[in-house]
This record gives structure tokens, sequence and C-alpha cells, in this order.
């Protein structure tokens, strides 16, 4: 049988790891190694791991100081022993058959990697009902990443550790973009890429200490040096991948301008914020010619270049609304 080798790296997931934990030693599938980072959490999250640890031998704690969900999940890479590797958050769990169904996809076509195009998020608790496994080129694969079409997070993803370590793809970039980069990379240098559409990955959208939620202006930028070193680093350099960076790049801009009015710090920021403004229109018409979007969303992209600022406060104001509706546990 396949190994796999689930990696979760933790920083302040108390409130959450158990519901992890346990949807992750309940698989349908056994033939797991299951690295638990505890990067340096201050509160318990690091004791409920090594309790877990005590009743299923599966399990591996490791104990390090902190350092950033980049390098918890490096550290649990360079001990991974399994034939293939998934990357999880210590604040989302797992359907029962996350493994399984992530295994028979790469098992049906020899994949270095499998994906799915759907998740469960707190919000969103529907599955799809029609499913079908296919094959999808490396190019294919990262674009729809890029646009995405897919979850960027590298997450709801089985990657072959071989591959990964060959081709030296890892989270050595700054957080947060890192798992766009991330996934974005093994997608490139995999031989092909099964995807299915059913969903078993859940996704936590109310952690008020994430990412998230706990809005940054260096999450922006960060996740702007990420995009940006894509288009750099890719080793695909078609057309059709090189516009899908660049629509992001835009995109990203647009996130930057986001998180400086979601943190009211315009006068902090003045450079930046008007550099973001500058870039959304200068870029667009480029974007517009080449982005493989449909109409609706050419639309509101140019309606986003008029008016950059009042469409942040707007995103702003809905993320917060269904923040406050949504208190799935």
């Amino acid at each position: 049988m396949i190994k796999v080798s689930i990696i979760v790296a933790i920083y302040k997931s108390e409130p959450f790891i158990r519901k992890c934990i346990e949807s992750i030693i309940e698989q349908s599938y056994a033939n797991l190694e299951i690295i638990l980072v505890d990067d340096g959490s201050p509160d318990n999250s690091g004791i409920i791991c090594d309790k877990f640890a005590q009743i299923d031998s599966r399990i591996i704690v490791i104990h390090k100081k902190n350092g950033g969900a980049c390098e918890a999940r490096n550290v649990g890479l360079e001990v991974a022993t399994g034939d293939y590797v998934s990357i999880i958050d210590g604040d989302d769990w797992l359907e029962n058959d996350y493994v399984e169904y992530l295994v028979s996809c790469v098992e049906l076509y020899n994949a270095d990697m499998a994906m799915t195009d759907h998740i469960f998020t707190t919000r969103d608790r529907k599955q799809i009902e029609s499913d079908r496994i296919e094959k999808w080129t490396n190019e294919d694969a990262a674009c729809a990443i890029l646009y995405p079409r897919i979850a960027i997070g590298p997450w709801n993803k089985l990657y072959r550790l071989s591959m990964l370590r060959e081709k030296n793809v890892s989270f050595s970039v700054p957080w947060s973009g890192e798992g766009l980069y991330f996934s974005c990379m093994a997608a490139q240098n995999s031989n092909c890429v099964a995807v299915g559409h059913r969903k078993i990955y859940n996704y936590r959208l109310n952690n008020v200490d994430s990412g998230l939620t706990n809005y940054k202006v260096e999450m922006g930028t960060n996740a702007l040096y990420n995009i940006k070193n894509i288009g750099d680093v890719s080793i695909i350099r078609t057309p059709k991948l090189l516009n899908a960076v660049n629509w992001h790049i835009w995109k990203n801009y647009n996130y930057v301008l986001f998180l400086i009015i979601a943190t009211d710090s315009v006068v902090e920021n003045r450079e930046l914020y008007e550099t973001c403004i500058r870039n959304i229109r200068i870029r667009l018409p480029k974007v517009l010619l080449t982005a493989d979007m449909g109409l609706k969303s050419k639309v509101k992209m140019i309606l986003k270049g008029l008016f950059p600022v009042y469409y942040a406060k707007k995103e702003l104001k809905q993320a917060q609304d269904a923040l406050k509706k949504d208190n799935m546990e």
C-alpha cells in the first residue's frame, strides 16, 4: 500500500486541534504517518498533540521554537517517509475518506499530484453530487491554481514526496502566499495531476487568529512577492501560464489595497496605497485582454479598476458580515 505522510503545522490551534487530529486518525485509509509540528505554540496545542501520540503510534510530534508556518512545514517535509505527502492546517479538518480518495486519484493515472476542485468550508456544507476523476497536464493544473479555479492552499492536495525533493519544492518563501507558491510549483513539476470534484477537505473561515481574518498589510506584500516570484522561477514559460501569473499579480495589488483599508493604515502606507491604485489601473488593460476569464469577471475587473477603493471597502464589509454569521465549531 502507498504510505501517506500527513504534516500539520500547529500554532495557537488549541480550540480546533483535537477535531483536526481526530479527523486524521479516523481516516478510512490506515497506512499513515502523522507528523504534528508544534511551532512553539504558547497555548496547550503541543500538550494535546503529545496526548494523541500516546494513543496512536502513527503520530510523530515535533516541538520547535516558533519560526512560522513555512519553517514548520519544511521541518515536516524533511522527516517525512511516506510515498506521498499532504499538508493540513491545524484549524481545519478532513472528511473520513480524504486520504483514500486522493490515493485513488494518483493511482488511477500514476500521478505525481492529486487535488480536488471543491472544498467544504464553515459556510458551505453542500457536497458535489456528480464526480469524476480527470487527468490534467501540469500546465492546466498550475493555471487552475493561479486563477484560482481551485483553492490555492497546499491542503486539499496530495504530492509525491520524491518529486518534491528532486525538484526542491518547499515552503522556503515568505508567509503568506506560500501555499500558492508551493501548490503551483508542485503542479508544474508533476508528470500530470489527477483532479477530482468531491469535497473532502473542511476549510475553517471563522478562526479569528488566522491570517484570513486577522488582517496585516505584510500578508499582502508577502503574497505579492510570492506571485511575482512564481513568474520569475516558473519552469513552464507558455503565454497561457504567464498570463495567469499576470492576472494574479493584478489581483494581489487589489488584495494589498484591501488590507490597507482593513487595517485603517492609509496614512502609514501612503506610498504603497498609491502604488496599488496605480498598478490596478495600469495593469488592467493587459490582463483584460489576456486573462482566461469570463465576461462577468472582466466586467467586475473594469469596475475595480475604475473604483478600487470603493470595492476594497465593499469587500471588507462583506467579509465582516460573513464572519459574524459564521458560528460553526
